[in-house]
């Protein structure tokens, strides 16, 4: 599994019963996780104290419990790089910390790459972690999202990380119409990353079910890649779509004809209070 450890500002304490124990900057917030199935005993006393919790609802959704005063808003910082959260419907604050790693690795890729022109197609691209990312080593990205909200959100975060004035283009629209004009106008990319959901609705009402969709796509994606790509990054969080499927589909859409190797391996977070590591989703990676 991979996974990084170089958080300051957010840690998984704990996690146990169906449900997370973290602390983003000083706020402890208790999160909802189905891969928690375990039941741990709850010895740390924040279990009991949290800043807020969600509870989810027998009839779908949930909301936030507070018991503290939490932000409207706050910032929290990775390496270099600063985010805008905030609690959100669903559970959610705007940013997969576990994430983290694959930023990591696009950088280093870039890094390593010599090129001073990357080109980067960031899809389902959420709040912009992987776009403010690749904008601090130097590369052009396209940052694409179906949810004005959602890039507005990465726009703040660009410029609370200090480059919102590189070369970047914020897209509202759906991806897989994107992609398709994309290969109409003879655009190319050096990296393509993808984040796709496993269900959701373009602008105009479009359905996206991930596991009828992604081989289609990543043939489009083939299609938009340059003669000499770098990587192309694929995240999953769907049950149902392994790092061993993933990795499957890259070798026999990308490698075929590109050459290079796909890997794929869970992504997870250190849990502190017993040295263990929560799954989190997973990514495939090929590269040249």
């Amino acid at each position: 599994m991979r996974f990084t450890s170089d958080w300051k500002d957010y840690e998984l304490i704990d996690c146990s019963s169906g449900e997370k124990l973290e602390r983003w900057t000083d706020q402890i917030l208790v999160r909802p996780d189905t891969q928690v199935i375990w039941k741990s005993e709850k010895t740390n006393k924040l279990w009991y104290s949290p800043d807020a919790r969600y509870i989810r609802s027998n009839t779908g959704g949930g909301k936030w419990q507070v018991f503290k005063h939490i932000p409207d808003a706050w910032q929290v910082t990775y390496k270099d790089l600063t985010f805008n959260i905030k609690t959100m419907g669903f559970k959610h604050t705007g940013l997969f910390p576990e994430q983290a790693v694959n930023w990591d690795y696009t950088r280093k890729l870039i890094r390593e790459s010599g090129r001073k022109d990357v080109k980067v197609l960031n899809l389902f691209a959420y709040t912009g972690g992987a776009t403010v990312a690749c904008l601090k080593e130097g590369a052009q990205v396209v940052h694409v999202d179906a949810s004005k909200g959602m890039v507005q959100w990465a726009k703040e975060n660009a410029k609370s990380s200090g480059v919102e004035d590189k070369k970047v283009r914020w897209i509202v629209d759906d991806c897989i119409k994107f992609v398709q004009r994309e290969i109409r106008r003879g655009n190319k990319y050096d990296i393509v990353i993808l984040d796709p959901p496993s269900y959701g609705r373009g602008p105009k009402g479009e359905i996206w079910h991930l596991e009828d969709s992604i081989y289609d796509f990543m043939k489009l994606v083939l299609q938009v890649l340059n003669d000499e790509p770098i990587m192309v990054l694929l995240n999953s969080y769907t049950t149902g779509l392994s790092a061993s499927v993933m990795k499957y589909i890259l070798d026999d859409v990308i490698t075929k004809e590109k050459g290079g190797k796909a890997e794929a391996d869970e992504i997870g977070l250190p849990v502190t209070s017993n040295n263990q590591v929560l799954p989190c989703g997973s990514s495939a990676i090929w590269t040249k």
